[in-house]
């Protein structure tokens, strides 16, 4: 499946970063310990923007729930349909969700409810993505 190559702006910056090192920062507001993603110029839940810093996540996770996409209208992907996309949950903060196309996972076979790992795959010379794989 065809992989976007993210274009990081100053906020999402050291997100990227993170990535192309193979870690999961994700912001972390020092006033009231909250993690947010994606990451926003103030604290989602207390307001603070001077208290927003970055935190590594170990990376771990679970399947909440999963669609098919058989009919999506982005051109770039028409030609993988249908495949598989699951909203993982982090471990570490249920309020956190990520999307993933789960890689190696059979279209209509997501294992609601199973672990999952984040892994990082290459998409261009030198950007690595974040993907979510299910762990046995």
């Amino acid at each position: 499946m065809p992989k976007v190559i993210p274009a990081p702006d100053e906020l999402s910056k050291p997100f990227w970063d993170g990535v192309n090192k193979k870690r999961l920062l994700l912001q972390n507001c020092a006033a009231c310990d909250a993690y947010q993603y994606p990451p926003r110029e103030t604290c989602a839940t207390c307001g603070s923007v001077e208290s927003l810093g970055w935190k590594e996540v170990r990376g771990r996770g679970h399947i909440s729930s999963y669609i098919v996409i058989e009919d999506g209208r982005l051109d770039r992907r028409m030609p993988d349909q249908p495949y598989n996309l699951a909203v993982v949950t982090l471990d570490e903060d249920p309020g956190i969700n990520f999307y993933s196309n789960l890689p190696g996972t059979p279209v209509h076979q997501v294992p609601v409810g199973a672990a999952v790992e984040v892994f990082f795959e290459e998409v261009g010379p030198g950007q690595l993505i974040h993907e979510w794989r299910v762990t046995r």
